[in-house]
C-alpha cells in the first residue's frame, strides 16, 4: 500500500498574510515606534515657534526690566528713551480684573443653566448659537461695539470701557468651556446626590462644580488669556494716559497691549526698546495668572479617595 506524504499545516493559503504570533507583535512594534516618533515630531515643530517667542522677547525685554520700569510712568514722547510701564501694568491689571469679575461668573452660571436645566430646550439652543457666534466675532469689532454703545453715551473714555469689551469678549470662551467641563462629570454622582435627599441646587453646588472645577479654571484661564492680550478694544475704548489712573470709572487708561502696539509702532530705539519690556511683563503676568489658577484648582476639585 502507498502513502501519500501530507504537506505540514502551516494554518494560511499560498500568498495569505502571516498571522503568526511573532509577525503580528513585529507589526505592532513597527507601527507603535512609527506612531510615537510622528507624535514626538509634531510636538517638536509645535513647540520650536513657541520657544523662538519666548527667547526672543526674554533677550529683547530682559535688559528693560527694572524697577524703575515696573513703577515709573510712561514717557509722553517716544522719542525719549528709558521707563517705564506703570501706568499700563496697573491698567491691565484693573481692566482685566474688572472683565473677569463681569465674565467668568455669567458664564460658568450660564453655562450651568444650559447643562443641568436649559438642556435642548429652544432657549438654551439659543444661548448656545449666539455663544459660539460671539466667540468667532472679531476683537476690534466688539471695541466699536462698546464705543458705540457706551462710549459716545457716556461721552468720554473710561477703563471701564475697556473692561466691558473685554467682557464680552471672554463671556462666550467662558460660557463654551464651562459647559463642556460639566458634561465629564459622570451622571453616577448627580443621582447618588440626589438619592441622598440634597435639592439639585445643592447637587451642582457642592458634587458637579467641584468635580468640574479644574476644567472650569483652566477655560476661564484661556479667556483671561486672550483678554489680556487683546489690543484693538483697549486702543479704541480707553483712551490715552501717561500717568497711573485706578478709577476705572473716571477718566482714560491704558493697558500693556495697547502700549505695546504703539511703541512697537514707532522707529525709535527707547519706544521699541519700551515695548519689548511691555512684551515680556505681560507674558510674565498670564504665566502668574496660571500659576494661581491651578493652586486653586487643585485646592477645591474633588480628590480621589
Amino acid at each position: 500500500m502507498t502513502t501519500t506524504a501530507t504537506p505540514p499545516a502551516t494554518g494560511r493559503g499560498q500568498g495569505a498574510p502571516d498571522l503568526s504570533r511573532g509577525a503580528l507583535s513585529m507589526r505592532r512594534r513597527v507601527v507603535n515606534h512609527v506612531a510615537s516618533g510622528s507624535i514626538h515630531l509634531a510636538l517638536l515643530l509645535a513647540v520650536i515657534p513657541l520657544g523662538l517667542v519666548i527667547w526672543t522677547v526674554l533677550n529683547r525685554g530682559a535688559g528693560v526690566m527694572s524697577l524703575d520700569f515696573l513703577n515709573a510712568d510712561i514717557p509722553n514722547s517716544y522719542r525719549r528713551e528709558g521707563p517705564g510701564m506703570g501706568p499700563a501694568i496697573v491698567g491691565t491689571l484693573l481692566i482685566t480684573g474688572m472683565a473677569s469679575l463681569m465674565a467668568i461668573p455669567l458664564g460658568v452660571f450660564g453655562a450651568i443653566y444650559l447643562n443641568e436645566y436649559g438642556k435642548q430646550k429652544p432657549l438654551a439652543r439659543t444661548i448656545r448659537l449666539m455663544a459660539d457666534v460671539m466667540t468667532g466675532v472679531p476683537s476690534i469689532v466688539m471695541g466699536l461695539f462698546i464705543y458705540i454703545s457706551w462710549v459716545l453715551v457716556v461721552g468720554r473714555f473710561t477703563g471701564f470701557a475697556g473692561s466691558l469689551a473685554l467682557a464680552c469678549l471672554m463671556l462666550p470662551v467662558v460660557i463654551r468651556s464651562s459647559e463642556e467641563m460639566l458634561r465629564l462629570v459622570p451622571d453616577e454622582l448627580r443621582q447618588a446626590s440626589l438619592a441622598l435627599g440634597a435639592r439639585k441646587w445643592r447637587t451642582i453646588l457642592t458634587v458637579v462644580l467641584p468635580a468640574a472645577i479644574s476644567g472650569i479654571t483652566s477655560g476661564a484661564l484661556l479667556a483671561v488669556a486672550r483678554a489680556a492680550g487683546e489690543t484693538a478694544p483697549i486702543v479704541i475704548v480707553t483712551g490715552i494716559v501717561f500717568s497711573t489712573n485706578t478709577n476705572l470709572f473716571d477718566g482714560s487708561n491704558t493697558a500693556l497691549p495697547a502700549q505695546i502696539f504703539r511703541n512697537a509702532s514707532q522707529p525709535f530705539v527707547g519706544a521699541q526698546d519700551r515695548a519689548w519690556g511691555a512684551a515680556l511683563t505681560l507674558i510674565v503676568i498670564v504665566v502668574l495668572f496660571t500659576i494661581v489658577s491651578r493652586v486653586i484648582a487643585n485646592r477645591f476639585a474633588l480628590k480621589e479617595r
